[in-house]
Order: structure tokens, then C-alpha cells, then sequence
């Protein structure tokens, strides 16, 4: 059963791969906000994996994001979540990232609780439902 309150903590240091010049999202050697979102999306879900039944996983569904600093090639980032409601199977955190100067970003993110394999089967029929309506065009 998850609680309110639960906790989350990761921990990098920004490298060449995490700019926004490599992610496509600007010109510049700084931490990506695209980066830096996935950062706080995986601080999310694994601060509640663990405590889901086997079998059992969460999918990102919202993330609200204000990136408000930047951040360095070679600087650490923390980042810590709080899951801050419970909802049937919808989850909500509040997420902050800092560096080693302060804040950098702060979210607020919405997980969904599903069936790992069920789900990524809905997802590749999509794909095959697709191949289906191509081969049905070409002849």
C-alpha cells in the first residue's frame, strides 16, 4: 500500500550527453530541460517501485515543470520527490532539483499505476495495428 510522504532521491553529475545542445532543446553546454525532466521522472518512479505489487509498475501521465536555473558540464544535481496524493491509481508528486549553488527545478508529476505487461501489450498492437492498416493500402 503506498502512503503519502514517501520519498525519493537521485543524484548525477551533468555531463557533455545531458546539454541541451546534445538533447536538441538549445545551443547550450548547461543541463537539459529535457534532461533534467527525465531525472525527475525516474527520482519518481523508483521511489515507489519497490512497494508495488510484482508485475505492477507506473507510467508518467503529467509532468508540470519550471527548469530555473542553469546548470554546468560537471555539477551535481540532487533531486528528491514526495508523493504528495493517492488516488485510486493515480499517483502525485512534488519534485525539486537543486545543484550544488540551489534550485534549479521544481514539478509537480502525475504517475498511473498498470499492469506492466498488459500495458506494453495495448501499446504494440497499436504498432501492429498499424502494419495492418499499411498492408491493407498496398494492395
Amino acid at each position: 500500500m503506498l502512503e503519502t510522504g514517501l520519498k525519493g532521491r537521485q543524484e548525477i553529475t551533468v555531463t557533455a550527453q545531458d546539454t541541451a545542445k546534445v538533447y536538441k532543446s538549445g545551443t547550450l553546454e548547461v543541463l537539459a530541460t529535457p534532461r533534467m525532466a527525465a531525472l525527475m521522472e525516474e527520482t519518481a518512479w523508483k521511489s515507489v517501485a519497490e512497494h508495488l505489487d510484482a508485475g505492477m509498475g507506473t507510467v508518467g501521465i503529467r509532468l508540470e515543470l519550471d527548469h530555473l536555473a542553469p546548470t554546468p558540464v560537471g555539477m551535481n544535481v540532487y533531486c528528491e520527490s514526495v508523493l504528495e496524493n493517492v488516488e485510486g491509481r493515480k499517483l502525485t508528486f512534488s519534485i525539486v532539483a537543486r545543484d550544488e549553488k540551489g534550485d534549479i527545478g521544481k514539478a509537480v508529476h502525475e504517475r498511473f499505476i498498470v499492469e506492466e505487461e498488459q500495458f506494453q501489450q495495448k501499446a504494440e498492437q497499436k504498432l501492429m495495428s498499424k502494419k495492418s492498416c499499411e498492408a491493407t493500402k498496398s494492395t
